[in-house]
């Protein structure tokens, strides 16, 4: 039996960068690659129905212990794609025992305790980190290996009793898609947990309202020896709009449930620039203003510049789980107990992001999220300490035991 950190190595080893513009789904046929390998392990250690759809979302399914067929269908769910705009490419992870200070990944690149204070409380675990060239992708093999893991050790101690357990890995959660074609039919849950968190004892039941805003800026070129007073630029006109946006409202100056505007991709030239931004808040109102606020000053620019000038396309992505969840805080509760028995503090923080379990609240399956054990996300810096993934996986099995 392999141990989950000898699990999470081999899924790294998959490339599963999803793509935001490429208008498919899965939208990377590398996703499909993992997909099929856990459908096959799946399959190995038991669960005979396990199999990937067209889309890439690989479905599976423990039947309960005899006797405990009438208990909860409890469902987990992990995504198998990493991040766009960090390479994926060629992870070349370290496992080691982490004695304190700062982490060397490179000759140049350095996890800083004065950048991550909370790498102090990691000091004697068992780490795996990147060689500062590529994530990680913690986000969420992790989850996804802790998933497999305790299932594998229900399969092999039947003396564990359980209902039954739905499992589904998805693609392209990191893209906003991760619940797009999820079949909630086809899964058979009364409930679910994400595992796709951050550090141990971490439990999160509300997240922000999330939308993305599009934002085409037109503009008119001249040649620059004849370009006075004709002249649209539009990089420089983009420009203008995010330097109207408020300066402290940005991710790195945000935390708790403070809300952001966050400017993640520009891309043009002097006839037309697209910026692409995140609009996050925790209240509803407060989400609200934020979209209007962004509609207010494309008009304050179109009315500058001409009409047509600032295009503005936002759609909402996800909204807060919180309000879905507490009508069936049960399912809070039951994680939370899972947590104390395995002598761990469960500690309830804000999502300052989306899970795919956010989507699937509001589609009616209540569905929190737990820890993997993991930090930094979406960045060369990102980690996951072996300890907390062994906690993981043996928090996940007290969470599916009937009798816990």
């Amino acid at each position: 039996m392999k141990d989950v950190a000898e699990r999470f190595l081999e899924y790294v080893a998959f490339e599963t960068t999803s793509d935001e513009d490429s208008g498919t789904s899965p939208s990377s046929a590398k996703e499909l690659l993992l997909s099929a390998h856990l459908a096959e392990e799946l399959r190995a250690i038991g669960l005979n129905d396990a199999a990937v759809d067209e889309y890439g979302y690989v479905y599976a399914s423990l039947p309960a212990t005899h006797g405990y067929e009438n208990e909860p269908a409890i469902g987990l769910i992990a995504h198998v794609d990493t991040v766009p705009g960090v390479s994926g490419t060629g992870i070349r992870p370290r496992r080691f025992v982490y004695r304190g200070g700062d982490i060397p990944l490179s000759e140049t690149i350095v996890t800083r305790v004065a950048d991550f204070p909370f790498l102090e409380t990691l000091t004697g675990e068992e780490l795996i980190v990147t060689d500062g060239t590529t994530l990680l992708g913690a986000d969420d093999k992790a989850g996804v290996a802790e998933i497999v893991q305790a299932l594998e050790t229900l399969v092999n101690d039947p003396s564990i009793p359980h209902g039954r357990v739905a499992v589904c890995f998805t693609p392209d959660e990191e893209i906003g898609e991760g619940t797009a074609h999820f079949d909630l039919d086809r899964f058979g849950a009364d409930f679910a947990y994400t595992a796709d968190g951050g550090l141990l004892g971490e439990l999160e039941y509300e997240c922000f309202n999330a939308a993305g805003a599009k934002l085409t800026v037109n503009g008119r070129n001249i040649h620059t020896g004849s370009a006075k007073n004709k002249m649209k630029n539009a990089v420089l006109m983009a420009t203008e709009f995010i330097g109207m946006l408020p300066a402290a409202e940005a991710p790195a100056h945000t935390e708790g449930y403070e809300g952001f505007f966050h400017v993640g991709d520009i891309s043009g030239n002097e006839t037309k620039t697209v910026v692409k931004m995140l609009v996050r808040d925790f209240g509803k109102e407060a989400f609200e203003r934020r979209k209007r606020f962004l509609e207010s000053t494309a008009d304050y620019l179109n009315a500058k510049y001409g009409a047509g000038t600032f295009v503005l396309d936002m759609q909402d992505t996800y909204y807060n789980m919180k309000e879905k969840i507490l009508p069936a805080f049960h399912v809070v509760e039951r994680a939370e107990r899972a947590y104390r028995a395995e002598g761990i503090e469960p500690v309830a923080v804000p999502v300052r992001g989306g899970t795919d379990g956010a989507r699937l609240s509001h589609m009616g399956l209540p569905c929190p999220n737990l820890c993997t054990g993991g930090a930094n996300y979406h960045g060369v810096n990102e980690l996951v300490s072996v300890d907390a993934m062994n906690k993981c996986v043996s928090i996940l099995v007290r969470i599916l035991r009937a009798d816990g």
